[in-house]
């Protein structure tokens, strides 16, 4: 012990400027997230690609059946040009067309236009699936990850930034990858089949077509690199437009109780209009390589076909080669164009590819290695012990300094004080949400940080003062606090919290289907029904965290006695600022700027006249003002 409070605080390991969490002090909420970095295109397509290895065997053979499309694309010009030259050769030399031949040659082009749409229909579908299990797995990736994640990672991310990036960037590489894995393929052997016919039908020819290379790459280069930083910037604007109509849509209500519906559409408009001009510029600079690469392919053009017929007249090359050849030219410069065009898709792909791999990249929680069995120690009285704890959002704003305190196994420890003294804080250190600076926390003589954070919450109820609920039926809600929940304990957990009551005169009963916000039921029903969650999980440790808040006064008194049911024989943690509904309790902790002032039960304290006494005063004043 001695030791223990000499001991230096050690640094926070968290950044700085990351702000700090609603529990802290002055109730700071979620602040913006971090500086966009500048896209770092090559090293962050690597990566994406590496999410390809578990499909390169579909990969392998996406590319014969592409090898196979190219040829059969490739030789038909030459085909058709043949079948050109049989008649221009009979007219020419006054003789019979020999349509026998000629119905050959026109049949093995239309077998080799079937073959070419074929196997790219069945590549196409080889590819689709592809990118789907890809993006699966990548969108398993991000689900897990989010699971492993500090809160004071969430604490620092708006939601709708957050959700941005697991759902339209994920989305929008599922779509990039999709048009562009199959098509970069198929163009490079399309430029690769093509170019070897231009050297087998005229050497001359193929060279003047090979003018135009440098110069499609010089356009595409210099428009690809403006366009990237373009792209980055688009998707960082839709995370935060994301994240404006998110917040705006769930406090909608109160936004129209305070008449801000014109301050939030100004707002979204300058939101809006931020995204707009990014959304343009990217789209604009990396749109404007179709058209140049046009140019450059017209000019190709009209060079093959004046050398082209100079070569004729000089009988140099026949009619149909130079007619196999202007096709061969418009298939060159088309798959260069097609390249550069998607450029933009590939650039955008990528965009949102390095925002998703920041998530995957976000430092986890540092957890305790998974025992073999689990402590059977841990939960077994519910004596909670603070030794000399150390604790600050910032480094530069201590908080919680040297704090020291035991809650005995059953006892109900209230803790009060006033807005930002530390009193969330002390049950998020009790939780795990953030680990401490120096000292421990022990659980039934065990310390908090030897055993996996699934194991210490398994044995913690907590009802919040923000109640939660997802959209299911009142039995689903209730049942979530067990997973293997029984009809009879959801029903003694209902009755024991007086849920029962409520949930008897709805028409479909247990069976009534909670809504996406909950709105069909009251605040106290809300807050009843995940009491009677924390009830049926029946913990050894129970944090109730300002639960009846949100309650009339009558309804509290319901919620008193189904308090007073579930704190028997556990140990409980109670923050309340109704100090009439902490007058039982056992032990009164009063905080003040993250460090405990007074302690006591409620009788002791009023007499000590202190902190305590100051608190309740203001408190009855106010109600005898009212």
């Amino acid at each position: 012990m001695a030791e223990a409070a000499k001991r230096t605080p050690k640094a926070p390991k968290r950044d700085p400027n990351i702000p700090q969490h609603r529990g802290g002090p002055g109730g700071g909420g979620p602040g913006m997230r971090p500086t966009e970095k500048a896209i770092n295109f090559w090293p962050s397509l690597k990566r994406l690609l590496k999410h390809l290895t578990k499909e390169v065997p579909l990969i392998a053979l996406v590319l014969v059946f592409v090898l196979l499309a190219t040829i059969a694309n490739s030789v038909n010009p030459a085909v058709l040009g043949h079948a050109t030259d049989l008649i221009f050769n009979a007219v020419q030399a006054g003789q019979a067309i020999d349509f026998g031949q000629l119905g050959t040659v026109l049949f093995w082009a239309l077998a080799l236009a079937l073959g070419n749409s074929l196997f790219q229909m069945i590549s196409g579908l080889i590819v689709n699936g592809v990118v789907q299990r890809t993006v699966y797995r990548m969108r398993k990736q991000v689900s897990q990850k989010l699971d492993h994640l500090p809160l004071s990672y969430f604490d620092a991310q708006p939601r709708g930034e957050l959700l941005s990036r697991v759902t339209n960037d994920v989305d929008n590489i599922a779509q990039s990858l999709q048009q562009t894995l199959s098509q970069v393929l198929s163009n490079l052997f399309t430029l690769i089949g093509v170019l070897a016919m231009m050297f087998y039908v005229s050497w001359v020819l193929a060279l003047v077509t090979l003018v135009s290379i440098p110069i499609a790459i010089v356009i595409t280069t210099r428009v690809g690199k403006r366009s990237q930083k373009l792209f980055a910037a688009m998707w960082k604007r839709t995370g935060e437009l994301n994240a404006q109509v998110e917040e705006s849509y769930s406090g909608h209500s109160l936004v129209k109780v305070f008449g801000r519906q014109h301050e939030v559409a100004e707002q979204f408009k300058a939101k809006n209009e931020e995204m707009y001009q990014a959304s343009f510029g990217a789209q604009f600079i990396s749109s404007i390589i179709m058209p140049l690469m046009f140019f450059v392919g017209n000019l190709t053009y009209v060079v093959i076909a004046v050398v082209g017929g100079f070569m004729v007249t000089t009988k140099n090359l026949g009619l149909g080669s130079v007619q196999a050849f202007i096709q061969y030219s418009r298939m060159f410069t088309q798959p260069i164009t097609q390249l550069a065009s998607m450029a933009n898709l590939l650039q955008s792909g990528v965009a949102s590819a390095e925002r998703v791999f920041e998530v995957l990249d976000t430092e986890e929680e540092v957890d305790a290695e998974e025992p073999a069995a689990p402590n059977p120690a841990l939960g077994r009285q519910g004596k909670v012990v603070f030794d000399h704890v150390y604790f600050s959002y910032n480094p530069e704003k201590p908080l919680i300094q040297d704090l020291s305190l035991v809650a005995e196994p059953g006892a109900t420890v209230a803790i009060v004080g006033p807005t930002g003294a530390g009193k969330t804080t002390l049950v998020n250190l009790i939780m795990r949400f953030y680990e401490l600076d120096g000292g421990k926390i022990t659980l039934d003589g065990v310390d908090i940080t030897t055993v996996p954070r699934r194991e210490l919450r398994s044995h913690i109820g907590m009802v919040l003062q923000d109640t939660w609920l997802f959209a299911g039926s009142i039995r689903d809600n209730i049942a979530y606090g067990k997973e293997d929940a029984t009809e009879e304990e959801i029903m003694t957990a209902a009755k024991a919290t007086y849920v029962d009551r409520f949930v008897r005169a709805l028409p479909e009963g247990y069976d009534t289907r909670i809504d996406e916000d909950a709105s069909n039921v009251s605040a106290g029903e809300k807050q009843l029904i995940t009491i009677a969650r924390a009830f049926i999980s029946q913990p050894s440790l129970l944090i109730l965290d300002e639960a009846t808040s949100s309650v009339d006064t009558r309804t509290e008194l319901l919620l008193q006695r189904a308090m007073n049911k579930l704190r028997a024989e556990r140990t409980s943690f109670v923050i309340a600022h109704r100090l009439s509904t902490i007058r039982d309790a056992d032990l009164i902790l009063v905080m003040e700027d993250g460090a405990i002032v007074e302690q006591g039960t409620h009788t002791s304290l009023l007499a000590a006249q202190g902190a305590y006494y100051r608190l309740y005063q203001a408190q009855f004043a106010g109600l005898q003002d009212d």
